[in-house]
């Protein structure tokens, strides 16, 4: 398989270099030359298979002959040793519940597989490899606990001062080791341009071997369409003939990427909900044709608090700038902070099932969805439950009024001292920052 740049500049990679690289030369995302197809018969035989299974099937399309067979299914069982359970709300709606990894969030899935690919990459070329990654959140905590420990790495992970929940902030900054985190004094579309700052600058890069581990990374992005193709067959196996609908909260949109590589891989996905907060530039993008970010918009949903999505421009690219194409696979609805906790207290009244802020947008686009289609929609609907309600604990304390436990791998993490250095939002602090590294 080949991997080329969104941006059209720079020379084809492969799946190792797309990897180590994070970010194309010219600034591009790196996509791959053509999706993989999973024909009728293959998509019936994996049917009946285990996570594992399908994510294996998947990962050796996209991988080719650049990991042996046995050590990339060494890589998937590492990687996902821990369930995604579908949980039914009523007939025909179910939680896809994304947070039973190490971090409680589904960034878990991408930063796992990642950090392993990284590891088996590094180790081949015996060098270091430093990640640099932004984060709204749930990705920071999930990448320092993903690549912890792996040999050949260290992380610099850059997130946005007070625009964190505390329990995402114990999470990033307390992993040590190879991992340190960088408390940034602006938003998180700040630490994302000064990444992609960073990965532009031939100074940095002359003296450190830099990739990401944001879903602009290639490698975070492909195990994501993982989860999308285990619901779809289980809905599937129970609704024979129909397909699944998809309501995906969205903030820098690899989600919402990696389920439309799913669908154009042949698995049984119908359509896509695109469910943002007040940051709706693709809501907006989908509904008129014209795409006009504005600045980071703060809400509840933190981790969806993205004014300008990267990967947006892989959307463009994989439905060849067609809005219409896209406009037919994917509806956008923007969700406020009221309706996201209205929702919170609706489907705890109604189904005693609590639900963190992001999976609150995503279950109140899916009712707006089914309330504007113009006959009764009876295709199975997933929303995707992207964290545990433990790492929303205000949010949870508004809407229910009441307290839920935590869990104890996150008790324990926050017990632990938080260690960040404070940085400005000028790039000459991350500059001077990382040339002094080793």
């Amino acid at each position: 398989m080949i991997y080329y740049s969104t941006n059209k500049s720079s020379t084809p990679a492969s799946l190792k270099r797309a990897t180590l690289e994070g970010l194309a030369p010219d600034g591009g995302l790196y996509v791959p030359s053509a999706i993989p197809i999973f024909s009728p018969s293959e998509i019936e035989l994996l049917k009946e298979a285990p996570f594992k299974d399908i994510a294996f099937a998947i990962a050796k399309k996209y991988t080719g002959s650049e990991i042996p067979p046995d050590r990339l299914y060494e890589i998937i069982e590492e990687c996902f040793n821990f369930p995604t359970p579908l949980v039914p709300l009523d007939n025909n709606t179910f939680i896809e519940e994304l947070f039973h990894g190490p971090t409680l969030a589904f960034k878990d899935y991408g930063a796992r597989f990642l950090a392993r690919m990284t590891g088996y990459f590094a180790e081949e070329d015996h060098t270091l490899i430093t990640i640099l990654v932004a984060t709204s959140g749930d990705t920071g905590s999930a990448v320092a606990y993903g690549f912890q420990g792996i040999p050949n790495t260290r992380v610099v992970l850059l997130y946005p001062s007070g625009k964190v929940s505390r329990l995402q902030e114990q999470q990033l900054t307390t992993a040590g080791g190879n991992v340190t985190a960088l408390e940034v004094k602006g938003d998180f579309d700040d630490c994302q341009r000064l990444v992609k700052q960073a990965f532009m600058d031939g100074s940095i890069k002359q003296n450190l071997t830099l990739t990401s581990a944001n879903s602009i990374n290639i490698s975070r992005l492909i195990p994501q369409s993982f989860y999308y193709a285990w619901a779809a067959l289980q809905l599937d196996r129970k609704y024979p003939g129909k397909k699944a609908v998809f309501s995906v909260p969205s903030g820098n949109y690899g989600n919402l990427t990696a389920g439309v590589l799913a669908k154009m891989m042949g698995f049984p996905i119908d359509h896509f909900i695109a469910a943002s907060n007040a940051n709706d530039s693709v809501t907006r993008y989908i509904e008129e044709g014209r795409y006009e970010p504005h600045p980071t918009i703060r809400t509840l949903s933190t981790a969806m608090d993205v004014g300008d999505p990267s990967n947006f421009a892989r959307l463009r690219h994989i439905y060849a700038n067609d809005h219409t194409k896209m406009a037919a696979d994917i509806t956008g609805y923007s969700i406020s902070d009221n309706e996201t906790l209205e929702t919170i207290r609706s489907v705890y009244d109604r189904f005693g099932y609590i639900m963190d802020p992001h999976t609150a947008v995503g279950s109140r686009a899916l009712e707006l969805w089914r309330e504007q289609m113009t006959q009764a929609d009876s295709n199975p609907a997933v929303v995707l439950s992207t964290a545990h309600p433990a790492k929303f604990l205000e949010s949870i304390r508004e809407a229910l009024d009441m307290e839920i436990s935590i869990p104890d791998r996150l008790q324990t993490v926050l017990d632990k001292q938080k260690i960040a250095t404070l940085i400005g939002s000028d790039y000459n602090e991350l500059s001077a920052f990382l040339s002094a590294l080793d």
